[in-house]
């Protein structure tokens, strides 16, 4: 099916599943994170969220959505940051195939992610990008789901778009 980049928030999105980048111990943070929490209802999904009780980075978990217009949140962990050199690529990459492969589980046909890792753990914003859009690209090569990336400023937009067309 797609690939998109939009400019929107995420909690707002019509889809199956959305995506929420994580911390391991998958609390409430901030960023997308905490706006998501807050969205679903943050203590329902906190409930839901302990009852898993870890994630680690590169894999992926699935709640409810909740409050959400989601079915399902699919939390995962990407990597902070070090420089490029300590797998963050490939951590990365995992991100996106281990969402998509719980979205298909669970019957998802439609999915939206942030910009894993680019907030707070620092990866920088067009690389991230370019992982998220070749993960994703990779699976939909060979399966089929409506793929959104949701972005928040106009200048990631514009990256994304290029990002695609290349």
């Amino acid at each position: 099916m797609t690939l998109q980049i939009v400019q929107k928030d995420i909690t707002t999105m019509a889809v199956d599943a959305i995506v929420n980048a994580a911390n391991s111990r998958l609390q409430m943070g901030g960023g997308v994170c905490g706006a998501i929490f807050r969205a679903a209802g943050a203590k329902e999904l906190q409930e839901a969220c302990d009852k898993i009780g870890h994630c680690p980075v590169g894999e992926a978990v699935i709640t409810d959505g909740f409050r959400l217009p989601a079915k399902f949140i699919i939390h995962t962990v990407g990597p902070v940051w070090q420089g490029g050199h300590q797998q963050e690529a490939e951590l990365l990459a995992s991100c996106y195939q281990e969402s998509l492969k719980l979205a298909k589980e669970h019957g998802c046909r439609s999915i939206a992610f942030p910009v894993i890792s680019s907030g707070i753990f620092g990866y920088p914003r067009r690389e991230a990008l370019e992982v998220a859009i070749t993960a994703i690209q990779e699976f939909l090569k060979e399966n089929e789901m409506d793929v959104y990336i949701a972005v928040i400023d106009q200048d990631m937009l514009q990256m994304g778009k290029a990002l695609l067309k290349s």
